[in-house]
């Protein structure tokens, strides 16, 4: 029998290309699982199967645990005082064996190691999988159409099956059994049939992985992709730079006559892609990104990390594109939330922020129309700038005098210093009651961070519904669940 089982062994691993000990491990298993038919399912059983000799010893196992433990198990406890009537050395805790006669390996547990078998030898496969794919996640590759399986493509990658979600597919893309399609490996992870691999034809990724399969330049490092934004089989932006000034990055992933940006669009299925200048300079990027629309003029705006872009009448349509699918993919290339004006539209919005302004500095300053006009038009958009621009800066506008600009920036640092006062205030005012503090599964700085929104007790809290708590203050709908549960249980008395 010994013989048989190494002979098992060497010949599964090597069938199956897994390691032998996972079958010897396998083996142990089984003979453990026909152990205990035979004597009680409850015993602690180990068996040792030698990798030399193929032969295996059965002990069964039990834990020393106190005379005067609680819930004591007698099919796999033994209290200290019978332990020790055995082994006077022995201590709680400690693991008493003795050895058992080993179970004939018949046709039940021949079966039953089959099954344990598979079922290691299944697991083994898959974490050779995972092993084998997680160190190429992020790359292109290669595979054929298998079968379809609820919209989703089943694709063969030689050593392993992928899922394509249709989610994930190029839509109106016709795929079918037996086409071989290039896919982004988008993620490996494991799910309860084990580890699977997920692809994607539609993420950004896979068109910039091509452009560096069809473009040397990209490959040798001359020319480098820092972005790419797409609208799966309709249009694409890719933004590329150079690292050598007489190559032309764009001229380079076109190709002669188009024939690498050609091979490019073929492979998603007729997707337009343009190809733009990355720039440093975040305004001259998104200049680059609209193209081929033309920009008349460009407002920044850091705080709100958004640009008001102004076109010409007759290029309002192409900066912006057919169902607003060339801003938006601009805005995704560059980060930036683009804004598309026409002249009257930008003069409009500046005399609307202008007066805005204007009006602000009025009631808050305390000054005439004429002086927050002639702040306004030397480009003051907040009590801040008032307060901290240097003196000699407001000093070289004509108007302005030493002693008024002294004043001016004793009425902002006041306007600014009362808005703090009052906001601390505010605060103070804002302390969570004793009764939310106390609340089960509630910490002080959520509970500081709920009163500072309004809810101040455990009763406001009961009257938020769970999407309106998570979207007050960032946490988990289970946890937000539990907290008005919790905040509720009043109501139940």
């Amino acid at each position: 029998m010994s013989r048989e089982l190494l002979y098992l062994a060497d010949a599964v691993a090597h069938e199956k290309e897994v390691d032998r000990e996972v079958i010897f491990q396998a083996l142990e298993a089984s003979l453990v699982s026909a152990s205990k038919k035979k004597y009680g399912q409850d015993w602690d059983i180990a068996v040792s199967v030698d990798r030399k000799t193929g032969d295996y010893t059965t002990r069964r196992r039990w834990t020393v645990v106190a005379d005067d433990a609680e819930d004591f198990l007698e099919a796999s406890q033994i209290r200290l005082s019978e332990a020790r009537s055995r082994n006077p050395d022995i201590a709680v805790g400690d693991v008493m064996e003795e050895e058992l006669p080993d179970v004939e390996f018949g046709r039940i547990a021949a079966q039953t190691a089959k099954q344990v078998i598979v079922q290691r030898v299944r697991d083994a496969e898959r974490d050779r999988i995972v092993a084998d794919f997680a160190m190429r996640q992020g790359e292109i590759i290669s595979g054929v159409v298998k079968r379809m399986e609820k919209g989703n493509a089943i694709i063969d990658m030689g050593r392993a099956e992928a899922i394509l979600p249709k989610e994930e597919m190029i839509p109106r893309e016709a795929i079918r059994p037996g086409d071989r399609i290039k896919v982004h490996l988008k993620e490996v992870r494991r799910v309860p049939r084990g580890p699977q691999l997920f692809l994607s034809r539609t993420s950004p990724e896979l068109l910039m992985k091509l452009f560096a399969q069809e473009v040397p330049e990209i490959a040798n490092g001359m020319i480098e992709i820092m972005g790419a934004a797409r609208d799966p089989g309709l249009r694409a932006k890719l933004a590329v730079r150079s690292h050598e000034p007489r190559v032309d990055p764009v001229g380079a992933c076109v190709g002669m006559r188009g024939n690498r940006v050609q091979t490019v669009i073929n492979e998603l299925k007729g997707e337009r892609v343009d190809i733009v200048v990355w720039s440093p300079e975040p305004a001259n990027f998104v200049i680059n990104a609209l193209s081929p629309a033309e920009v008349s003029s460009i407002i920044v705006d850091e705080n709100t990390h958004s640009m008001d872009v102004v076109v010409d009448p007759e290029q309002l349509s192409l900066a912006i594109g057919r169902g607003g699918q060339n801003v938006r993919l601009a805005s995704q290339l560059t980060g930036w939330t683009i804004n598309i004006l026409t002249e009257d539209e930008a003069r409009a919005k500046r005399e609307e922020e202008d007066a805005r302004f204007r009006q602000q500095f009025m009631d808050e300053l305390g000054i005439d129309e004429d002086l927050a006009i002639l702040l306004v038009n030397e480009g003051f958009t907040s009590i801040e700038e008032v307060a901290y621009v240097p003196v000699a800066e407001m000093l070289e506008i004509e108007g302005l005098d030493e002693e008024l600009v002294t004043e001016l920036r004793r009425r902002a640092r006041d306007v600014l210093l009362n808005k703090a006062i009052a906001k601390e205030e505010q605060v103070a005012l804002s302390e969570p009651a004793e009764d939310l503090l106390a609340l089960e599964g509630m910490d002080k700085g959520l509970a500081h961070l709920l009163a500072s929104k309004g809810i101040t007790t455990a009763e406001s809290l009961a009257e938020l519904a769970v999407d309106e708590l998570c979207e007050l203050v960032d946490i988990e709908p289970e946890r937000a669940k539990a907290l008005i549960l919790k905040a509720r249980a009043p109501w139940f008395v």
